[in-house]
């Protein structure tokens, strides 16, 4: 429909073009926590970025809090760290665990436990002082309207895949803003800027870079923020000579 009207999909949506805030989020995995500082800093330079997502879920909880010493002390007080467990914790692990890293100035803690257990995220709600972030399994806006309802999460993320698209994510959006939750984006960061640019409580873009090489032009990140080009639909151009090359 952008493409038809000629106009920017959050042009066509009733926003703007302009710079949308982003962290980065293509590191900082499981490895070796005395690793992890090298890594971070290189991760801020790509993009002048204030904000960063570290994975946690090592064998102990020491390691894990070894990780994100390192980090923090390669990059300083004044960068934004976010922290993922990616499901890999049981609710008795999660309630010792998230615990642990509760008062490390986190901006939020993700996905302790598996997806579903949305009991198990409303107890952990209730006991953390850091916010809570889950979303990216969403099946639709009623899952996040669900998950809102029973105060399982602070903070939503849905995904584009899953959520039902861009609109599923405008419905989402809408219910986020009506409980007065932050709502970032999960993977597809072309897409995500634009509706960033129309959601009223819009919080992070999640920034990752893996489908660069396939673009004729990828987007702009400039000290932190993605530029959306003032193009028609999303921006988003194939190259498909490069595509060709990797097929």
């Amino acid at each position: 429909m952008a493409k038809a009207a000629n106009l920017p999909l959050c042009v066509l949506l009733g926003g703007t073009v302009g710079p949308v805030k982003a962290y980065n989020s293509n590191g900082l995995w499981l490895s070796d926590p005395a690793q992890l500082g090298e890594e971070a800093a290189r991760l801020i330079q790509e993009g002048g970025f204030a904000g960063l997502k570290i994975r946690l879920g090592r064998a102990t909880a020491d390691q894990d809090l070894r990780a994100i010493e390192t980090v923090r002390a390669a990059v300083g007080p004044g960068v934004r760290l976010m922290a993922d467990f990616n499901q890999g914790l049981d609710l008795a692990e999660a309630l010792v665990r998230c615990q642990s890293v509760d008062g490390l100035g986190l901006d939020w803690i993700e996905e302790p436990i598996v997806y579903d257990n949305l009991d198990g995220y409303a107890r952990l709600a209730s006991q953390l002082k850091t916010p809570l972030q889950i979303g990216e399994n969403f099946y639709g806006h009623r899952d996040l309207h669900r998950a809102l309802q029973m105060k399982a999460c602070d903070l939503v993320m849905p995904d584009f895949m899953r959520i039902g698209g861009v609109t599923g994510w405008l419905k989402s959006a809408a219910i986020a803003a009506a409980f007065g939750a932050p709502i970032s984006t999960h993977l597809y960061p072309e897409v995500g800027a634009h509706v960033m640019r129309v959601s009223e409580t819009s919080h992070w873009l999640e920034w990752q870079n893996w489908v660069n090489p396939i673009l004729k032009q990828p987007y702009d990140v400039v000290d932190g923020m993605l530029h959306i080009p003032a193009v028609a639909g999303t921006g988003l151009d194939w190259d498909e000579a490069a595509i060709g090359l990797r097929n």
